[in-house]
């Protein structure tokens, strides 16, 4: 077949497509001339990130596809049931990357609670002059062990995350729209300890947590599912972690409830409007911030990859 990976694909997956026969071109191939390139190439599927959209009007267009692939988990930039009911092929990858956006979850709740993110900012500049003024200031940090993590959304990711802030002695609560199941393998060395997370409505995870991670879906109405109320429901000083979607945060909110103090920081991985996230939400100095890189590790791509020629193999079986 011929195959379009639009926005890259990890040179395991890419090699093990070759091997098996196809043709597969890895150019990025702007919005505006897909169509185009599809058509033209006789392209019978087309695999993507987060950077490309697939949408009815490309897939009514382009009468070769017969697949569209999303590496990693959400797929909201794909019109995945209107693709299903035309016949095509629509899949991801959701086991891939769940270790990866973990991990840096884990990474920006330490950052947030040793205030990493804003002396990593400020040592540059005012280091060699303030040093002891920065010491004093940053002099507040606070330890994780003992603390309770809310997760919101307990799949694979919310899971791993789980896994991690357990073996880090925290506590964890979750809730889930679809799962009342708390369950969760921790392995530490060779030894796998089953941990069974209370599971709670959102309202009480907010209402208990010291710091909150999502690891949601965009919704399908487009709004928010944190916004000033719930904020508002978060204990004094919390934490509200975002690695999931941009959208499902309202952002005016969040900042009006990081310069209240109501929460002491966020970390956001997502934004709404990217490629061109806010310029007040990317300057805010409680804000800890990656630009979308959770699953952006070579263990994550090379899984991704792998998985992507697996499903393809399957749709040619």
């Amino acid at each position: 077949m011929n195959i379009l990976a639009n926005d890259g694909i990890s040179p395991s997956g890419l090699a093990a497509l070759k091997e098996a026969g196809h043709t597969v071109y890895t150019d990025f191939v702007e919005a505006g001339d897909l169509e185009a390139f599809i058509n033209e190439n006789a392209i019978d599927g087309i695999l993507v990130r987060s950077a490309t959209k697939v949408r009815k009007d490309l897939m009514d267009a382009c009468s070769t596809l017969k697949f569209v692939g999303r590496g990693g988990v959400g797929m909201d930039n794909i019109d995945v049931e209107y693709g299903r009911n035309k016949g095509l092929a629509v899949f991801n990858t959701p086991a891939a990357s769940s270790q990866s956006v973990a991990e840096l979850v884990m990474g920006h709740l330490f950052s947030i609670s040793r205030s990493l993110h804003h002396s990593n900012r400020a040592m540059p500049a005012e280091g060699s002059d303030n040093f002891k003024i920065l010491k004093k200031q940053y002099s507040k940090g606070s330890e994780l062990r003992g603390k309770t993590l809310g997760i919101v959304g307990f799949g694979r990711i919310g899971k791993s995350l789980a896994s991690y802030a357990l073996g880090c002695g925290m506590n964890v609560i979750a809730h889930d729209r679809n799962t009342d199941n708390g369950e969760v393998e921790v392995n530490v060395g060779d030894v796998s300890i089953s941990v069974d997370c209370k599971m709670m409505s959102m309202e009480d995870v907010l209402k208990n947590s010291d710091a909150v991670s999502l690891h949601i879906p965009a919704q399908a109405n487009g709004g928010a599912v944190i916004g000033a109320e719930e904020l508002a429901m978060m204990k004094p000083g919390a934490i509200l972690l975002n690695a999931a979607r941009g959208g499902v945060v309202d952002e005016d909110a969040l900042l009006a409830a990081l310069d209240s103090g109501a929460i002491s920081g966020a970390a956001l991985d997502v934004f709404v409007g990217e490629p061109a996230p806010r310029a007040d939400v990317l300057a805010h100095p409680s804000i800890s911030l990656t630009p979308h890189t959770g699953a952006a590790t070579g263990e994550a791509q090379d899984r991704i990859g792998l998985e992507l020629a697996s499903q393809i193999a399957e749709l040619v079986k």
